[in-house]
């Protein structure tokens, strides 16, 4: 059976940390793996700070939205935004590549979330950005201690 859950947050950097908690939280009744948590936490603070830093640069009124479905061990991850969208695509794909080096970024976002997710699927324009994930969880499940 599917379950689903929808979240949306003002675009505040301050939010970050309560999207990937309660995606995590969400998540959790899988009982996914200590590592398959982490990487798909690491993959929505990525997504969501770009969200935050990229797609509301000149708008500080903006919304996130995440919506996220569990389906058996599939869990599909959407994360959108309703700003400036990326330029560029493939330049913004590559490891290192940052738009904001005055803000200290690392350029890994994406190659982060491609080495962490099984699919990812990016469309964007001048309205905005959504990411689509996907993460196939093991059948090893989390030990309880």
């Amino acid at each position: 059976m599917k379950n689903n859950m929808y979240l949306q947050f003002s675009a505040l950097s301050q939010n970050e940390s309560f999207a990937r908690v309660t995606v995590a939280a969400f998540i959790a009744q899988l009982d996914p793996t200590m590592d398959e948590l982490t990487e798909i936490k690491t993959v929505v603070s990525e997504a969501v700070t770009n969200a935050i830093i990229h797609g509301y640069e000149s708008n500080p009124n903006g919304m996130v939205y995440i919506s996220v479905t569990l389906d058996e061990n599939v869990v599909k991850l959407q994360i959108r935004d309703e700003g400036i969208g990326i330029h560029n695509l493939d330049e913004a794909r590559q490891p290192l590549y940052t738009s904001k080096p005055e803000l200290e970024r690392s350029g890994m976002g994406f190659t982060i979330m491609e080495n962490f997710m099984d699919e990812v699927e990016i469309e964007t324009n001048q309205n905005g950005t959504t990411v689509n994930l996907t993460k196939y969880l093991s059948k090893n499940k989390a030990l309880c201690n």
